[in-house]
């Protein structure tokens, strides 16, 4: 199962959870701490370069926040991000730099890598997703399982456990997801991937591929 594991996916350079990572194997394991994790970073920030709102919000002084939107705690915001009009941050979610995060976005639990782009209409929850990876618009991350049973990676003909009713998707470095797609519970998708618009993904998607639908799933050309 090598290729779920975190150092598979995510080069932790690019983000200020990079140390805490490293502590976990899989990306899962590590979503039950987000919020612990910010409050520990946020208060180490320099007040000279972020700014604390409210309770264990922290945001870069050279980010752009629109006034519409709303940031709940725990969260920091990361250098020079866009918060663009009426997203929706209800918290636990840690934001790298140079991000984009859209008109009507909505994140929860989540931690995004630097330079990373969730610009329009996308939900992200329980989640991470990797540096410069993007999300099309009305992309989103479907985080619980209908019956509400704990969720299950699907690699390889076998399911892996996480143990957690709420699991949304690992997105590796520089992945595409195309728009209006749909990313099921315990989706992991490896580097340099790129998912088809209107796509429904489940499970495990390698790194390097294209996805244009279930069972066909084919090698980038180099």
């Amino acid at each position: 199962m090598k290729e779920l594991e975190i150092t598979e996916l995510y080069d932790l350079s690019h983000s200020m959870a990079g140390e805490y990572l490293k502590g976990f194997k899989f990306p899962w394991e590590a979503l039950s701490g987000i919020g612990d994790l910010i409050v520990k970073i946020g208060n180490t920030l320099s007040p000279d370069e972020y700014e604390k709102r409210g309770d264990n919000v922290w945001i870069a002084k050279s980010a752009k926040v629109a006034p519409t939107a709303f940031i709940g705690g725990p969260c920091i915001i990361g250098p020079d991000t866009e918060v663009r009009h009426c997203a929706f941050i209800r918290g636990k979610a840690l934001v790298g730099a140079e991000c984009v995060i859209g008109n009507s976005v909505e994140l929860k639990n989540v931690i995004i890598f630097d330079h990373c782009e969730v610009p329009h209409f996308n939900y992200v929850g329980d989640s991470i997703l990797g540096y410069r990876a993007h999300m099309g618009a009305g992309s989103i991350t479907s985080n619980i399982k209908s019956d509400r049973s704990p969720v299950t990676i699907a690699f390889k003909g076998d399911k892996v456990e996480t143990g957690l009713i709420k699991t949304g998707s690992f997105l590796g470095d520089h992945v595409e997801i195309g728009c209006n797609s749909v990313l099921n519970p315990g989706t992991v998708i490896g580097r340099n991937t790129n998912v088809y618009p209107l796509s429904m993904v489940r499970g495990f998607v390698p790194a390097d591929h294209i996805y244009k639908k279930a069972g066909e799933v084919t090698e980038k050309k180099r």
